[in-house]
């Protein structure tokens, strides 16, 4: 029984429905995203110095100052990373008889102001949403604002709608606190303006990776199919190709299993390697690292040089005594300054990482209220070393 030209009729009908389904894709202004940019942005602001900054925020009628022209103008620029830098200058005038430090303005009285701010874009933890670009940020300014001149510490929550790749809308509110309180108040600023992106540099969502992905599989395929036909021609090499195939996967699996055996063994061994190190151990209320600390550490920047593939996370953590906010505070300073060290002897940062659990991981019985002693609890403020990566 001749079975060549079926299976070869066979072949080709896969083949054929899977460039059909390769032509089928599309590319969408979807796949691609904008990643950085120059941005320009005019438009107004509203300026609410009530007395009470969080208070009554929607009191448009008595608290919010504006002026019936564009009063505001910012230029930035805007990173792959997400982060931004702009500089923005305001207008506005305190009009007569708002509320202005808690009491009626007798006066119209110019505001001026001048913000310099980092802010970052939340679509980078969130993932691509389209046209909506919420951002946070921080930054400091100088305004002056009822006749008096003051320095000021800011806190930038908005958002950009986004209508084509270069124009777009821009809303935010920006908290100003005062560097010197005895002098000078509080305030909120609220703005809205048209915002215009230029030099823009664009790349692939997440989909359009998805789909570049799916494309280049695809196109593998096909060639697989090809070569597939043309040991369809004849039936007996075929099957023994299948054959030899079927028993070449088999030796495959089972050298892929020694082989990830092996690597297990070996990951083990050297996890084991770096626990007989010892853990960094810190004095009380301390996150610097004593003489014997470096040494251990010495030894494990050796067994990582030693290994170029190896990835290590530190964990540090704090003993009971103190606020659970200032033992998670100082065992992060305990994993950077860890991290920091390593890193100072010439390993990459990106094979170190490093995790904080404060008082959270005890290793003995010394929890809040429990008398222990001080080595007790010693063994509790430590970095641990464990393989992320091998």
């Amino acid at each position: 029984m001749n079975i060549s030209k079926p299976l070869t009729m066979l072949v080709m009908a896969i083949f054929s429905f899977t460039l059909t389904f390769a032509q089928d894709v599309e590319w969408t202004k979807k796949d691609s995203i904008v990643q950085s940019y120059w941005l320009v942005t005019v438009g107004a602001n509203a300026v609410d110095d009530s007395g009470d900054e969080f208070g009554e925020l929607f009191d448009f009628k008595e608290g919010w100052n504006m002026v019936p022209y564009p009063s505001r103008v910012s230029i930035g620029r805007y990173f792959k990373n997400g982060i931004g830098l702009e500089a923005i200058g305001s207008y506005n005038r305190y009009k007569e008889g708002k509320i202005v430090d808690n009491v009626v303005n007798p006066e119209d009285i110019d505001y001026w102001g001048l913000d310099f701010r980092v802010s970052y874009d939340l679509n980078q933890i969130l993932g691509h949403t389209g046209f909506f670009d919420p951002y946070i940020g921080i930054g400091a300014g100088y305004t002056d604002a009822n006749n008096q001149g003051r320095g000021t510490y800011n806190a930038i929550v908005g958002f950009r709608t986004w209508f084509s790749d270069h124009w777009g809308v821009d809303f935010n509110s920006t908290g100003k606190w005062a560097m010197d309180t005895e002098n000078a108040t509080n305030h909120i600023q609220h703005a809205v303006g048209v915002a215009y992106r230029f030099e823009v540099e664009k790349g692939l969502s997440r989909k359009g990776a998805e789909k570049l992905a799916m494309l280049q599989e695809m196109e593998k395929e096909q060639q697989r199919v090809q070569d597939s036909i043309a040991k369809a021609e004849k039936e007996a090499r075929l099957l023994a190709e299948r054959l030899q195939k079927e028993k070449e996967a088999a030796e495959l699996a089972a050298a892929e299993k020694a082989k990830k055996d092996a690597e297990d063994a070996r990951r083990a061994a050297l996890q084991n390697k770096i626990n007989e190190l010892g853990n960094v151990l810190f004095q009380f209320d301390s996150s610097y690292l004593t003489i014997r600390d470096k040494e251990l550490l010495d030894q494990l920047v050796a067994i990582m040089k030693d290994e170029s593939n190896l990835m290590i996370k530190v964990t540090a953590h704090t003993d009971s005594r103190g606020t659970e906010k200032y033992n998670q505070w100082l065992s992060e300073r305990r994993a950077e300054r860890t991290v920091e060290y390593v890193v100072s002897k010439g390993i990459s940062e990106d094979r170190i990482s490093h995790e904080a659990y404060g008082e959270t991981r005890l290793t003995n019985k010394c929890t809040d209220g429990v008398r222990c002693t001080e080595e007790e609890h010693s063994k509790n403020r430590r970095s641990e070393f464990v393989i992320e990566q091998f």
